[in-house]
């Protein structure tokens, strides 16, 4: 290696953390209940207080998770491996988690989840690669976000908020959502809790769309994405303001450029039950 090359990954290193594996990945099972919580590889082993998070607001909310087992090793969308062109490893993840979740679909069981790119490849690639077999998955999966604005439309979402230190949310939608429709959901949610002004980044892509963001040749690409919108928002918001953003990645982004931390809606709904 010559020793441009050299400062050039010294550079990049500098410039992106890895994720960090935690100490205590999530590892609750439960085979009853009334609706599936599928944890995600990066909720699961990265930032497991995020499925924590989940089974203490469903729990507060009046369901029951249900934390499928895991059949030899945890399940898996797939969703790294189609974002690498490995689709025969893609669907070797796919029919596993498909051979556990589909009897809990075919039953009406909602299958809620946090990672927006991971659960929302049950909607798209999962039909794309398998076929129609997985058309009620697709049906019953929905965001956490999703599940309990549904819930509450319906009128039976019961869950206990209180008012936070925080006065304002600056709130970034990831790109699955988006593209889904499902980012109009995590602004009913937030809005649920009180005293909370909830604020849009007018944002696009965060610029790191996986592993694309880690790449040394498209770290400087992936930054000036960022900067058109998210990261000046960021920047501008006063300590009396939280981060919010669903994506792992995005997080990342946010993380590693401005140094401040932003959270899931689900860990804002969990200290929304604890305040006061």
């Amino acid at each position: 290696m010559n020793r441009s090359r050299a400062r050039r990954r010294r550079s990049t290193r500098a410039r992106r953390s890895v994720p960090r594996w935690s100490g205590r990945p999530f590892g609750q099972r439960s085979a009853t209940g009334d609706v599936v919580l599928f944890v995600d590889t990066f909720d699961r082993y990265f930032e497991p207080e995020n499925a924590r998070a989940a089974v203490r607001v469903l729990t507060a909310a009046g369901y029951t998770p249900i934390l499928p087992p895991m059949r030899g090793r945890p399940l898996c969308c797939g969703r790294t491996y189609v974002s690498s062109g490995m689709l025969d490893q893609a669907k070797a993840e796919m029919q596993r988690t498909l051979d556990v979740l589909l009897p809990y679909a075919a039953r009406g069981v909602p299958i809620v989840g946090l990672e927006p790119s991971c659960l929302l490849t049950f909607r798209d690639e999962f039909q794309a690669l398998l076929g129609d077999i997985t058309k009620p998955i697709a049906d019953a999966s929905l965001l956490l976000e999703e599940f309990l604005a549904r819930e509450a439309r319906a009128g039976r979402l019961r869950l206990p908020l209180r008012a936070l230190p925080y006065r304002r949310a600056l709130v970034h939608g990831h790109c699955h959502q988006k593209a889904f429709g499902a980012f109009p959901a995590v602004i009913e949610v937030l809005k649920l809790i009180p005293e909370l002004d909830v604020e849009v980044v007018d944002s696009s892509c965060c610029g790191m769309a996986g592993t694309f963001g880690y790449e040394e040749s498209h770290i400087d690409v992936s930054l000036k994405m960022a900067e058109r919108s998210l990261l000046p928002a960021v920047r501008a918001a006063g300590s009396d303001t939280v981060i919010v953003a669903d994506g792992t990645s995005c997080r990342h982004q946010i993380d590693d450029a401005v140094k401040r931390n932003a959270v899931h809606v689900v860990r804002l709904l969990e200290a929304s039950l604890l305040a006061g």
